[in-house]
């Protein structure tokens, strides 16, 4: 709970935190392995702006795909901290990897929010997170943020040059920052691959950058768990938004008993059988 309220301190002062070696050793692996897997079945090759990166391979979609990315959004070192800077009924907004390949130029600083286009600052309705899958340097292209950004009241001009700092951190680590801070991949001077899965997350009134619902074949969701299920939008949020018939989606679209209950019974005390 100390190391908890310490990050959660550090995301509301700074904008970030890090957790370094927070992810299991085996994870990264394979984590990395299944990456590689499918930039190879399906020919994934950079972007073609900017923003996207050149020299950058990008992944969409990934609880689309195998399994082991079923453990990123619901992992214990992460998700305590997302609920802390959102709540409970937070969503999976993305899920991809990207990639910084050598000879990729600094990417334009951004905030994650933006085209949700609230009056900055605000509370946070975006937060997000940077799986390193690799070591993150200076030189490799290691996020760049502004500390305190989040604060601001104005965003980043597009084209814009700005003071930043790297997040450095060791292979296994985690960033987590709120989504109204200024931040951007960095510039790969190094020779080799810097790789970093965006584990991103919105709060439940939102929709959702990635299409959860669709994206997601019903065969492969029907292997999430509970939570992972709520998380990629087949539950309900405050208890009201989001149901079928006065019943989660988790119950209608795959027969599982959730204990979900609409707001209404439960200010009213009914209990359901």
């Amino acid at each position: 709970m100390q190391d908890l309220q310490k990050h959660l301190s550090h995301i509301e002062s700074q904008g970030y935190t890090i957790l370094e070696n927070a992810i299991e050793p085996a994870l990264v692996d394979e984590l990395n392995d299944a990456l590689l897997s499918l930039e190879a079945q399906f020919h994934i090759k950079p972007g073609d702006n900017r923003f996207e990166g050149h020299h950058t391979i990008r992944i969409y979609n990934l609880l689309s795909h195998q399994s082991v990315f079923q453990k990123v959004p619901v992992h214990p070192k992460l998700l305590p901290v997302v609920e802390g800077v959102l709540d409970r009924g937070c969503l999976v907004s993305s899920l991809s990897s990207i990639s910084i390949d050598p000879g990729e130029t600094q990417q334009p600083l951004h905030v994650d929010d933006t085209l949700y286009g609230l009056p900055r600052p605000h509370d946070a309705i975006v937060c997000n997170s940077m799986w390193a899958l690799t070591d993150f340097t200076d030189e490799n292209g290691g996020t760049r943020v502004v500390p305190g950004s989040h604060k601001f009241s104005d965003r980043p001009e597009y084209d814009k040059t700005y003071e930043t700092v790297a997040m450095e951190m060791p292979k296994g680590s985690l960033m987590i920052w709120n989504g109204s801070l200024w931040h951007g991949g960095g510039a790969n001077l190094s020779g080799q691959r810097r790789v970093g899965i965006a584990m991103n997350y919105c709060a439940g009134f939102l929709r959702q950058q990635e299409n959860q619902q669709l994206g997601i074949p019903l065969a492969k969701a029907g292997e999430f768990s509970d939570r992972l299920l709520e998380l990629a939008g087949f539950g309900t949020y405050k208890n009201l938004v989001g149901h079928i018939d006065k019943r989660s989606p988790i119950q209608t679209v795959f027969g599982r008993e959730d204990g979900f209950q609409n707001v209404w019974d439960l200010v009213d005390g009914k209990k359901t059988e």
